[in-house]
């Protein structure tokens, strides 16, 4: 996963996934990333859709601010939940109904 910059300009590329994407000379760090959740904890842990994509990013970069963006109907007991090695919390989560800080 890459965040490239985008001035923007419509898309000229698409990447391998076909989404299209600016015509940027290399990858850059942002300095904060919102990360869908399809569950998180009061902890700030964060159920994926699967793929680690976010996860191996997180935790490549964990100097970036990181906002989960959640339904709160979503959020899982932090009892129910046990985090694995690779799995950061993430700065703070937004719903619907307010925003949860780890």
């Amino acid at each position: 996963m890459h965040y490239r910059r985008w001035d923007g300009s419509d898309p000229t590329h698409r990447d391998e996934c076909g989404i299209p994407t600016p015509d940027a000379p290399s990858p850059v760090v942002p300095d904060v990333v919102l990360v869908p959740c399809l569950g998180y904890t009061r902890s700030g842990y964060r159920l994926g859709y699967g793929g680690g994509y976010f996860d191996r990013w997180l935790a490549a970069h964990p100097h970036v601010t990181s906002v989960g963006v959640a339904w709160a109907i979503s959020e899982v007991d932090d009892d129910s939940f046990a985090a694995q090695a690779h799995d950061r919390p993430l700065t703070l989560i937004v719903t619907d109904q307010g925003v949860v800080s780890s």
